[in-house]
């Protein structure tokens, strides 16, 4: 047993603070843009987690390799790296992937208006996958990032990578078009000139919390090769790493659509070729420090296309067979293993009940056939225990010569305010041409408490707007480029407007504001009133 770490951690719940927003008919109030001090508060301690493992893992086959056997493996630190941080650094904001951040308005909300429209070019390329042209697919969620002015003014000692648009606050966002983009956040003009990553991007990236000038980006499909994991460093505009191919891994498909997440002082990135891996990063130089390759039920290695949860020193994966796996972020061993049944590309969200962590998690209908279930878990976090599960029947669609999955595409939403009883998803269901619901349920029965019909099916991940009355609404958008505004509470559509071509990204909010990209070419920065 390692000795216990007891480090204190205040979370704070709603990242960004509100901006005064009046009601429809008087005039929109604009404050500056700070942390929200105001919002609810969770203390927690956490502790250095047992060094164990469960019987569940008898039925992984696994290797771990240590590349690094000076650099000791322990994590440096327990709390969080991005509790502090002056914006959204990586998918769904903090290690347990629960979008904290939220919109905030002064009542009801009625109206829904474009602030802006930022557009990418178009990749014509034809690709052994198809053309995929621009803006932004599954999960391509912006970052969005407030630099202090000390910040700005280091940036432009070098302007050769700056535009005369670049300000404190910035968009950055990865494209299909395998360009990565800056926008100055007010005005939607491009901040810096775009990088190109080489090859598409479909997931989101990450920016180092420390703010030491890296932003790591995974290659999502191939248009030229090998593809892999890059690091940009923001510092010099530049690519200074890059991780192609591994010749190791025991699956062939090299993608990163995951989102890597900094604990402990190290750098964890899980790929679609069935390794987790573990950096060290000094000076912003990344180098490999051990990794971890696993199968489950005598399979095939599985990709994992989630971004991994972290509570304390465990991290949580999901992959493409439905393997649910907790693992000692400190060693790479599994504690402990759950099936999940079918492909789980969702991120899976914690939440901490009366001092312990659950997770949330849920699969598509793919390996099942034509028909099937999509399964919606909750899981104890410290041992794998399944708490409840939710069993939701969809099918498959075929367009074009081509097969949707149904199921859980979307990244649970934790509900707050009014509605902190409840979670919330999109499913895929294909019961009728492209049909899909919104899911309110119960955190803790499992039982559904609603399910709203939405005119299309949706990936991209739902995210809150409170008020303050403490009344929780919901943002979403549809594959077939619709925004919906919905009361949480009932499931009533207050708002569907029809603004892009395919919103299969998640977006983010800011103030009063949502910034959302559209497959196509476009990204929208909105306003909520």
């Amino acid at each position: 047993m390692k000795q216990a770490l007891i480090w204190e951690i205040i979370f704070s719940i709603g990242l960004i603070a509100t901006s005064a927003c009046n009601s429809s008919n008087t005039e929109t109030i604009e404050t500056e843009t700070e942390i929200d001090t105001t919002s609810v508060e969770q203390a927690i301690v956490l502790h250095s987690l047992p060094d164990t493992t469960y019987p569940s893992t008898e039925k992984l086959k696994y290797d771990i390799t240590v590349f690094d056997t000076i650099t000791p493996g322990q994590l440096a630190y327990l709390n969080s790296a991005y509790e502090n941080a002056q914006g959204i650094l990586t998918f769904r904001g903090t290690p347990y992937r629960d979008a904290p951040f939220c919109a905030h308005i002064d009542s009801i909300p009625t109206e829904l208006s474009i602030d802006w429209t930022y557009t990418t070019e178009f990749d014509n390329t034809k690709t052994d996958f198809g053309t995929w042209g621009g803006g932004t697919g599954w999960t391509g969620q912006p970052l969005y990032i407030h630099w202090t002015q000390e910040q700005v003014e280091a940036f432009k000692q070098k302007p050769d990578s700056l535009t005369q648009h670049f300000d404190d606050e910035e968009i950055i966002i990865g494209s299909l078009s395998g360009y990565v983009h800056f926008i100055n956040y007010k005005t939607g003009k491009a901040s810096r000139k775009k990088i190109d990553a080489l090859n598409n991007i479909k997931g989101t990236p990450s920016l180092d919390p420390s703010l030491n000038g890296n932003l790591y980006v995974g290659q999502g499909i191939p248009r030229e090769h090998p593809i892999g994991a890059e690091v940009i460093n923001l510092n010099t505009h530049s690519v200074t790493h890059f991780f192609p191919n591994d010749p190791q891994a025991w699956r062939g498909w090299g993608a990163y659509d995951a989102s890597p997440i900094i604990v402990g002082g190290f750098l964890f990135r899980v790929g679609e070729n069935g390794t987790v891996y573990k950096f060290t990063v000094a000076d912003s130089v990344l180098k490999l420090h051990s990794t971890l390759r696993y199968k489950a039920n005598g399979c095939n290695a599985a990709g994992m296309e989630s971004s991994m949860a972290v509570y304390s020193d465990y991290g949580y994966t999901t992959d493409n067979h439905g393997n649910i796996l907790c693992i000692n972020l400190n060693n790479l061993q599994p504690v402990w293993y759950y099936d999940n049944h079918d492909d789980t590309d969702a991120s899976p969200v914690i939440e901490i009940e009366d001092g312990i962590p659950y997770l949330y998690s849920g699969c598509e209908m793919d390996r099942q056939g034509m028909e099937g279930i999509s399964y919606i878990v909750k899981l104890n976090a410290l041992t794998g225990e399944k708490i409840w599960e939710q069993q939701i029947e969809c099918k498959k669609s075929i367009s074009g010569g081509k097969h949707f999955d149904g199921g859980m595409y979307s990244t649970p939403l934790l509900g707050r305010g009014n509605c902190e009883d409840l979670i919330f998803t999109n499913i895929c269901l294909y019961n009728s041409e492209g049909s899909g619901k919104l899911y309110a349920i119960s955190k803790k029965s499992g039982k559904i408490v609603y399910s709203t019909p939405l005119k299309c099916y949706a990936w991209s991940s739902p995210i809150a707007i409170m008020n303050k009355k403490n009344e929780m609404f919901i943002f979403t958008g549809d594959t077939q480029g619709r925004a919906y505004v919905i009361e949480a509470k009932t499931g009533k559509i207050l708002i569907c407007e029809q603004i892009g071509s395919n919103f299969e990204s998640s977006p983010i909010a800011i103030d009063n504001h949502i910034v959302i990209g559209s497959r196509g070419s476009n990204i929208y920065k909105l306003s909520i009133r």
